[in-house]
């Protein structure tokens, strides 16, 4: 009788072992190689915890804590790890859900791989450039795509239409920051 109970648990045990492999999630950066590769201490030193944490370890804010929920600024959404712009503030909609929400991304901006965390088949999206976590794509979404990319405030930086510019200039947004250097002192160039 206990060798019996004995290769029962060790059947269970089995089971459970494999069923724990199923349900882990596959991180993006285990499949995929990344155009902005860092190592962990340098994510570390540029994002803030709670970005590093969502970014990084996949992780979830708590819904409602968004000050980018009451964004209706015209502009877009960047991922807050590399600046790559993600979503348009066109395809901004109010979900009910506690995270901004988006029925489309930009072109070429996210990437998608099977989540299996919590015994669900989920999609989960990231950054395809840096890798970085999301969030998660549902089939409720508004029309045109009937889609509904959920999105972690945390990995998002918004900039305004005004600004688009610098996102895709870093240097250009330090220019307007630094008054132009004076001129009368450079000499001019040897005539040839």
């Amino acid at each position: 009788m206990i060798e019996r109970r004995i290769l029962l648990a060790s059947v269970a045990g089995l089971f459970g072992l494999a069923a724990f492999r199923w349900l882990r999630t596959t991180p993006a950066q285990a499949a995929e190689k990344f155009e902005v590769e860092k190592t962990d201490a340098e994510w570390r030193a540029q994002l803030t915890p709670q970005q590093y944490e969502i970014l990084r370890k996949h992780g979830t804010e708590r819904p409602g804590s968004s000050p980018l929920l009451k964004e209706h600024r015209k502009g877009v959404f960047a991922c807050a790890g590399c600046d790559l712009p993600l979503f348009s503030s066109e395809t901004k909609f109010e979900s009910g859900t506690g995270w901004p929400s988006f029925y489309q991304p930009l072109d070429n901006a996210v990437g998608k791989t099977e989540d299996r965390t919590f015994g669900m088949l989920r999609t989960e999206i990231h950054c395809r450039r840096c890798g970085g976590h999301l969030g998660h794509v549902f089939d409720d979404g508004p029309r045109p795509t009937g889609l509904r990319f959920c999105v972690n405030s945390e990995s998002l930086k918004f900039v305004p239409k005004e600004k688009l510019a610098t996102l895709a200039d870093p240097a250009a947004e330090q220019a307007q920051e630094t008054p132009p250097a004076d001129r009368s002192e450079a000499k001019p160039s040897p005539a040839r």
